[in-house]
């Protein structure tokens, strides 16, 4: 690849350019979060002179994982607020017209995962007229933890920067700050409808995709006591001192630790099935309200943002193959798995019935699923068009039966690779259960249409829901799609039902 320069108000930047797209990784988009502002919001970035060789993805929030293909984290990076941008062809060139920007974020629990995962390559989407933007936000502790006298939700607040750099800069790179798409999946998608209620983002973007939206939306007190958990295990005071001491390798260990004993703990209540300890805060200064239960009530939202909704079939069966949710095998331990999540007695057998003949594992991680992510899912898209937004929906249902017989599942993630347009990929390979073929070819070459003409004009290819009710959905699938009521016999069983916050 040959090399692609552009100046953005820091300073000039200099990436690759090759294959019909120039690449930039690993821009700067705010100051380092540590030293003096550790725990505080995003400061401006400093700017440099000569020429900045943004061609490696940057150092990663401070976290335990290590994930395939993807840079670990290395104490004493501070430089972790970064972003990269795709264009479809050298900036310095010009296009017709400003294009659309997709700005994504990337999932992980709120406490690991990076922009430099090989399935968020974005060279298929720009290749496709998109301008891509991923990047880089605090993680865990630092971007979620609270702490006395300081900001709450930090990672949505480095988001938040990091689209106000995309206002500042992305027309040198030929994106349309005017048009632009937030996107994400999982964690990702939550931080996209967070910032749809935020303030801060206000006019920063028109659209938004959120795919598998996960239903961790935090009270203060709730975040309060897992930050006191993490504390104690870190041994030191649940204060700004206190914390302020503990090093940030002191507190992703310390975090681990208090998982593992969730985890371990039968007892611990809906934590001891999905021990996540950090997810955005519902404080009332920087994220007003919880934007799953007042979805288009911030100042962000409404029907000036359009929205495209979209979750997997078989949400949970991912955890169980990862092991990231300790299996229920018995009818008393799916009784106890409902009471922990405070959900109605019936709904359990609800679900049986609608799967006759299925273990009690499988009517498990549908409940769960149901429970965590596709009723949070289409319960926002279906608000969304209530309250006069434009909501489209859409549900991944892509399976396939392998040579031996066994089912690759529609599990959480594995739209992905499909939608950024890389199945084929090797490190897409276990969400997508293995090889591909033309088939599911054809269905990332539908799915990428679908976000770029999503992005470009806030029409995916298919009906929006009608408010009130109504509407049907798309259904991703191969060997082609099919069209669907927006309400399925899980939706129907789910109606009237009150998903409660976790409880700490």
């Amino acid at each position: 690849m040959s090399g692609a320069t552009v100046r953005t108000r820091s300073g000039v930047v200099r990436g690759t350019a090759g294959g019909g797209t120039a690449v930039f990784l690993g821009i700067p988009y705010a100051a380092p979060p540590f030293g003096a502002r550790r725990f505080r919001e995003p400061g401006p970035v400093a700017g440099w002179g000569g020429v900045r060789e943004c061609v490696r993805y940057g150092p990663v929030a401070p976290q335990s994982a290590e994930l395939p293909g993807a840079p670990v984290w290395e104490p004493g990076r501070e430089d972790v607020l970064s972003l990269n941008v795709w264009s479809p062809a050298d900036p310095l060139t010009g296009a017709a017209r400003p294009l659309p920007v997709l700005f994504w974020i990337h999932g992980g629990g709120y406490a690991y995962g990076s922009s430099a995962q090989p399935d968020y390559d974005g060279a298929a989407l720009a290749r496709a007229g998109l301008v891509v933007v991923s990047c880089n936000y605090r993680l865990g502790f630092e971007g979620f933890g609270q702490v006395p006298g300081f900001p709450a939700n930090r990672g949505l607040l480095d988001q938040i920067a990091a689209l106000r750099w995309v206002r500042e800069n992305i027309a040198a790179f030929g994106g349309d700050p005017a048009n632009v798409t937030v996107a994400g999946q999982s964690a990702g998608a939550g931080s996209a409808v967070a910032l749809m209620a935020m303030a801060g983002a206000a006019g920063l973007f028109r659209r938004a995709i959120a795919h598998s939206v996960p239903d961790a939306c935090f009270t203060r007190e709730l975040a309060a006591g897992l930050a006191g958990r993490v504390a104690r295990e870190a041994g030191v005071p649940a204060t700004a001192e206190g914390l302020l001491s503990a090093s940030p390798e002191a507190l992703v260990a310390a975090s681990d630790r208090v998982v593992a004993g969730y985890r371990a703990d039968p007892g611990a209540g809906a934590l001891h099935y999905d021990p996540h300890l950090y997810a955005p805060v519902v404080d009332g200064t920087v994220l007003p309200v919880d934007p799953l239960t007042a979805p288009a009530a911030g100042p962000a939202s409404g029907s000036a943002v359009d929205l495209l909704v979209c979750h997997t079939t078989e949400e949970h069966w991912l955890m169980h193959e990862t092991g990231g949710m300790p299996p229920v095998t018995t009818a008393e331990g799916l009784a106890r798995f409902a009471e922990d999540y405070g959900l109605p007695p019936g709904l359990a057998a609800g679900h049986g019935a609608l799967m006759p003949g299925a273990p009690i594992l499988d009517v498990y991680l549908a409940l769960a699923g149901a429970a965590l992510f596709t009723t949070h899912s289409t319960r926002l898209a279906r608000a969304h068009a209530d309250a006069g937004g434009r909501a489209y929906l859409s549900r991944f249902d892509r399976r396939r039966t392998r040579a031996d017989g066994t089912l690759v599942r529609a599990w959480h993630t594995a739209d992905v690779p499909f939608a950024f347009g890389g199945p084929d990929a090797e490190s897409a390979a276990f969400l997508t259960g293995g090889p591909v073929d033309d088939t599911d070819r054809a269905l990332s070459r539908r799915m990428v249409r679908a976000w770029t003409a999503f992005a470009s004009t806030g029409d995916p290819g298919w009906a929006p829901l009608e408010p009130g009710g109504g509407g049907t959905a798309h259904i991703w699938a191969v060997p082609e799609d099919r069209t669907e009521s927006a309400e399925t016999a899980v939706d129907t069983l789910w109606r009237g039902v009150r998903l409660p916050p976790k409880r700490w």
